[in-house]
């Protein structure tokens, strides 16, 4: 048995594995060093199981009860932990992790990566390909949102990045002295907004949607036969908000949450 730990820009997404086999995935909120180091204790059933708990927002609960008491210890040790981050403060706190192994860009087989490519984004791309088939386009609706592209010889192509929908309306209220911040609804306001808060989210939803529009094409224009797959917290929100505006785009769409997942799943380890 063994976890996955990606550390987000504003999140942990955790993975629980047995041999190759996925068991379950939920989120937290960053945890301390000292709820790092219980989890190093050897006497572990329900060790930090309130704590955790109780820092997490959990999706998947009964999984999750099943690894942090049961399951989280084996043989009293720790499981081990196969680490991706883009944060290194927090990075530095699960080098104290009992058996940490932290994946490097260079362990990833795919060709053309550059050394400043985030090692979420190398992940996600090459679990795209491995699940639904090389050329692949990731779309990762995450803090950023992120394009990520690799050929059928599994070449980094490139990509884009640019400000995720709840950033960009957190960066028009920390900007502006008029501004409010928004939550986005679930259904898509109109375009000519007769109010200040539906005409916010009239101009991030709808430029949204055209760019991804635009760079699917543009991709297809190149591999007519990829798969483009959608990935990050705000996967739903944004299909969703395609299939109304651009319902032939979003149909060519899969989405899948663990693609970071697949990607650890598929490095080799040293």
């Amino acid at each position: 048995m063994w976890l996955a730990l990606t550390i987000g820009n504003s999140r942990l997404h955790w993975a629980w594995f047995k041999g190759k086999t996925f068991c379950g995935a939920w989120d937290t909120e960053y945890l301390s060093a000292a709820i790092v180091e219980q989890m190093n204790q050897p006497c572990g059933r329900g060790k930090f199981n309130s704590e955790i708990l109780a820092a997490s927002l959990i999706q998947e609960l009964d999984a999750v009860e099943e690894i942090v008491g049961d399951g989280f210890h084996h043989r009293d040790r720790p499981l081990p932990l196969y680490l991706a981050s883009v944060v290194p403060q927090q990075t530095a706190i699960w080098q104290n992790y009992h058996d940490v192994r932290t994946i490097a860009l260079d362990q990833i087989p795919l060709q053309g990566l550059y050394p400043t490519l985030g090692i979420d984004r190398a992940l996600a791309v090459l679990g795209a390909g491995e699940v639904y088939g090389f050329p692949a386009l990731v779309i990762d609706a995450g803090t950023a949102l992120t394009f990520t592209g690799a050929d059928a010889a599994r070449r980094l192509v490139g990509g884009a990045i640019l400000p995720g929908l709840r950033l960009q309306l957190q960066s028009l209220a920390q900007g502006t002295a008029a501004l409010p911040e928004i939550e986005l609804a679930g259904a898509l306001p109109p375009r000519w907004a007769l109010n200040t808060s539906l005409a916010i989210q009239s101009g991030i939803i709808y430029t949204v949607l055209a760019g991804i529009a635009d760079f699917i094409d543009a991709w297809r224009q190149e591999f007519p036969q990829s798969r483009i797959v959608l990935t990050g917290g705000d996967r739903t929100l944004l299909l969703n908000y395609l299939q109304a505006v651009f319902p032939q785009v979003a149909a060519k769409i899969n989405t899948d949450p663990h693609l970071i997942f697949w990607g650890i799943l598929n490095t080799p380890q040293p």
